[in-house]
């Protein structure tokens, strides 16, 4: 994982801002500018000054300036191809991402939304706008290294599947070190449209990155009740199960209600019932109405909600402000979650909360 900030640069890092908002409190846009730039050519370079701009939604001249800058300090290097990030801007960039989180007000507002949603804990990654495109690299990249954390010599992992947490998956760096009695699992059973989505493909990779042991879960979506006590007697779902019981980190992904059972391929009769019913959110094979109630389970076999209620270390990564009000309502499941999102959805929901 990226080397972590020691406590003692951190004090040093905190100090460095309060004199410079006091000298110059107009510095901060210069520093997100900046910021921004040398963020989006660590990810994508080499880029050109045309395409940087339009990833920012920022004149050439301010990517000019800006790329000059930073060209200048040795952070970026400029070619017939385009610029690209050199070792000291790699090192740079992590070191001003501690201080960037502190300028943009981040951490209070982590700790704003986590009393407003009465929760562990709250992870926010910086974005310029809902369209941002790297804010799921972003987050991807938050959620593995607080996974890895978490991660004892006998942690049994639990995967939900999605796109949010295949770029979890993604961003997780190998382990060098194997740990051998760790296990990853599918949460719940179904087989989505994209094969690299399903929480069966995402717990074999991350268990390549661990160097641990894994179980697949291969059931549809839905199951008669005959179907699933027909199956829960075969000994390698029963073995499942039995794993999922003992799950002791869970990462899960957000729904829209309504996206999300377009998605299952409910019928239009079918969305509308749940629409009526109040559900606004949707995690693991469950809808949920605005204060975190039931209101359908999809029939199929994996972790129910009394399993849920009974893990430690509860970790939910959404993003996007269209999920707003589903993730305030998940949010309402459990105090011991951990919520991992983007800038605009928090301020959206601290945003929704204060109008209350």
């Amino acid at each position: 994982m990226d080397k972590k900030i020691s406590d003692k640069e951190r004090i040093e890092i905190n100090e460095l801002i309060s004199i410079l908002n006091n000298i110059a409190p107009d510095f901060m846009e210069v520093i997100e500018k900046r910021y921004s730039v040398l963020r989006i050519i660590n990810y994508l370079g080499p880029i050109g000054r045309r395409s940087l701009s339009d990833k920012l939604d920022l004149t050439e001249r301010n990517i000019r300036t800006a790329s000059t800058a930073l060209k200048n300090q040795q952070l970026i290097n400029i070619t017939q191809e385009g610029m690209s990030i050199t070792a000291r801007g790699k090192k740079s960039l992590e070191r001003l991402k501690y201080a960037f989180h502190i300028l943009k007000g981040l951490r209070i507002l982590e700790e704003e939304l986590r009393d407003i949603l009465n929760i562990k804990k709250v992870i926010i990654v910086p974005n310029s706008a809902d369209s941002d495109p790297l804010v799921y690299k972003e987050m991807g990249k938050a959620a593995s290294g607080y996974i890895d954390s978490l991660i004892t010599e006998k942690s049994t992992i639990g995967l939900t599947g999605g796109t949010t947490i295949a770029q979890v998956i993604n961003e997780y760096k190998y382990r060098k070190e194997k740990l051998s009695d760790v296990t990853v699992i599918p949460a719940r059973g179904g087989l989505g449209k994209k094969v690299e989505y399903q929480a069966n493909t995402l717990v074999q990779n991350l268990a390549n990155k661990l160097g641990c042991n894994y179980k697949t879960l291969y059931t549809p979506d839905f199951l008669s009740q005959d179907s699933i006590e027909s199956l829960l007697k075969e000994p390698a779902i029963k073995e499942i199960i039995e794993l999922i019981e003992d799950i002791d980190i869970l990462v899960f992904g957000i729904g829209r209600a309504d996206i999300m059972a377009q998605r299952r391929g409910l019928s239009n009769e079918q969305i509308e019932s749940l629409i009526n019913k109040g559900a606004v959110s949707e995690a693991f094979g469950y809808y949920f109405n605005e204060a975190g109630e039931i209101v359908h389970e999809i029939s199929t076999i994996g972790i129910d909600f009394e399993t849920f209620n009974k893990i430690e270390n509860i970790i939910a990564v959404a993003g996007g402000s269209e999920k707003a009000e589903a993730i305030a309502s998940i949010s309402k499941l459990n105090e011991r979650l951990v919520l991992i999102c983007d800038e605009s959805v928090a301020k959206k929901i601290i945003f929704k909360y204060k109008e209350e």
